[in-house]
């Protein structure tokens, strides 16, 4: 059993292109694998196929069925906002304790490898006390961070390496994924990036060609295996 958290800088930064690339490499290498994205917000089932949900599902070579959608996101909510506030307005929480049980339940059911994708940055609130951070904290599984190239990204990436750090956990790899229409290069922010974040695995996305390279994948993977 191996299980790595997907996480990210914020929202719309990549999670789950990175996590679909994942999917798709262990898939083509004859591994098991599956994938959870247990809190989504903005989802509309009407466009479940184009969800981050129904995405994980056609990676994953399953039908998108309301049916597998409630089976990997089991706490699904309308507004595109935070969890917190996105289930307060369907006067509903994310029951925190709950949805440790269930990722720690997978986790321990899964006979491959689990990719558990989480909402927005690390900082998210979950519920009116815990953020994304608990969840990951609770877990304890390797890290993936994805981050942007955009202006502003050193910035947010440094402090987000900063808080998981000082939690103890375990980070296996920082990917930038490229940003559309970035007034900084892509050169630029893994160069200051290198040298800022010594010693965490740095590997870039670039969103013109076929994804991660397949050689960094298998070095990512070879971390929680």
């Amino acid at each position: 059993m191996a299980g790595l958290f997907i996480t990210a800088t914020g929202t719309e930064i990549g999670k789950t292109h990175v996590a679909c690339g994942l999917i798709r490499h262990l898939r083509a290498r004859g591994h098991f694998v599956d994938a959870l994205k247990p809190v989504i917000t903005g989802f509309e089932p009407a466009e479940a196929e184009t969800s981050d949900s129904g995405r994980l599902l056609e990676a994953l070579g399953r039908p998108v069925t309301a049916e597998e959608i409630a089976r990997i996101s089991p706490w699904r909510f309308a507004a595109p906002l935070a969890p917190d506030l996105a289930a307060r307005r369907e006067g509903r929480t994310v029951d925190f304790d709950a949805l440790v049980r269930f990722s720690r339940t997978a986790l321990r059911e899964c006979r491959g490898t689990l990719l558990i994708e989480g909402i927005g940055g690390i900082m998210v609130p979950l519920d009116g006390h815990r953020t994304v951070l608990d969840w990951m904290v609770a877990l304890r599984l390797p890290l993936i961070v994805v981050t942007g190239s955009y202006l502003g990204s050193i910035s947010h990436t440094l402090t987000c390496l900063d808080v998981l750090q000082r939690r103890g956990l375990p980070i296996c790899a920082l990917i930038v994924s490229e940003t559309p229409a970035a007034t900084v290069t892509m050169a630029d922010t893994l160069d200051c990036l290198s040298r800022f974040a010594e010693g965490v695995p740095l590997f870039p996305l670039m969103r013109r060609g076929n994804g991660l390279d397949p050689a960094h994948v298998d070095k990512i993977l070879s971390q929680i295996q």
